[in-house]
């Protein structure tokens, strides 16, 4: 087998990962040379405090609990999942976490499925998956399978793009994002990326994952139906050279939510983990900003704080 694999999956416009190059410019020589001083300013993003009993207690509400990062319980007609779920004290032991999660995984409700939606190390992390494995099924994108098996899960559900599965009476698709995927160094792209679209009774739940804006929304809206509640990263943007093509700005997810024509939009991405050169603090507050100024919008974006419950 050859050192580096050639990548298997490409994004909806054909776009490959960034370069590594790219990479190491962005994270070793823009470091160097001071052009990646982050905002030491402390910020503390708002937090709901409780012990997850009204979760555990929950059987038939439409119910979505950020955790933090892009963590998120998602309740629907008695099933109950949770995406992309991470409770690591740093990234890797190196990107320390900023806020605590919204609940300890011991006041989690009982889990019919463990989602995931892609494999970096923000979404995918090994110890907590392992920790979630009583769950026993998992529901990835292609070619995540062999991890997740290693990690303890036992039944295995991998989508394609557009492809589905049922959990009770919630059907589950894998629809695109605007990413890429690596793990290390030589296995870029050779595993999928995207997000989930969860449906029951008509209701939609939409986890873009990480992704960019791209014209992918407006597929996802026609294919799949406009969500109930999109769940959009808002963090991660800077600095634009280099993010724009992966990560979205709060300026980006409000378009994504026209795009989706999303009932209501709940941020999400933020405040967890710095990963890139923006302060902690601001996406929240240009997503104010850009949201004083478009009064349509305004009323269907919700800041849910961490350990926050939107019921639908």
């Amino acid at each position: 087998m050859p050192f580096f694999m050639a990548p298997r999956y490409r994004n909806l416009d054909g776009s490959l990962p960034p370069a590594l190059g790219n990479v190491f410019k962005w994270a070793v020589v823009d470091r160097v040379a001071g052009r990646r001083a982050h905002d030491p300013t402390p910020f503390t993003p708002p937090r709901l405090e409780h012990d997850g009993a009204a979760l555990r207690d929950n059987t038939q509400d439409g119910r979505l609990t950020w955790i933090g990062h892009a963590t998120w319980v998602v309740q629907l007609l008695g099933v109950n999942v949770i995406i992309d779920p991470i409770w690591a004290k740093a990234i890797g032991g190196m990107v320390p976490r900023w806020s605590q999660p919204g609940l300890t995984m011991a006041q989690l409700p009982r889990l019919d499925a463990v989602l995931v939606t892609h494999n970096h190390r923000d979404h995918m992390d090994a110890p907590t998956l392992r920790s979630l494995a009583a769950a026993r099924r998992a529901i990835v994108p292609m070619g995540l399978g062999a991890d997740m098996r290693s990690l303890g899960y036992q039944d295995i559900i991998e989508l394609d793009w557009w492809k589905s599965t049922r959990l009770g009476d919630v059907t589950i698709t894998l629809v695109p994002s605007q990413h890429w995927s690596r793990r290390g160094i030589a296995d870029s792209n050779a595993t999928l990326w995207g997000g989930f679209v969860l449906e029951a009774a008509g209701r939609r739940v939409y986890h873009s994952g990480d992704t960019a804006y791209f014209d992918g929304f407006k597929q996802i809206a026609q294919r799949t139906g406009p969500p109930e509640v999109a769940l959009l990263p808002i963090g991660a943007y800077q600095p634009e050279w280099f993010m724009r093509r992966q990560h979205m700005n709060p300026q980006d997810a409000v378009n994504a939510g026209r795009d989706l024509q999303a009932q209501r939009i709940l941020p999400m991405h933020w405040g967890t983990y710095q990963l890139t050169d923006e302060w902690m603090g601001e996406p929240p507050e240009k997503l104010k900003q850009i949201l004083d100024g478009d009064p349509h919008m305004k009323p269907r974006v919700t800041l849910v704080p961490i350990g926050g419950m939107h019921t639908f």
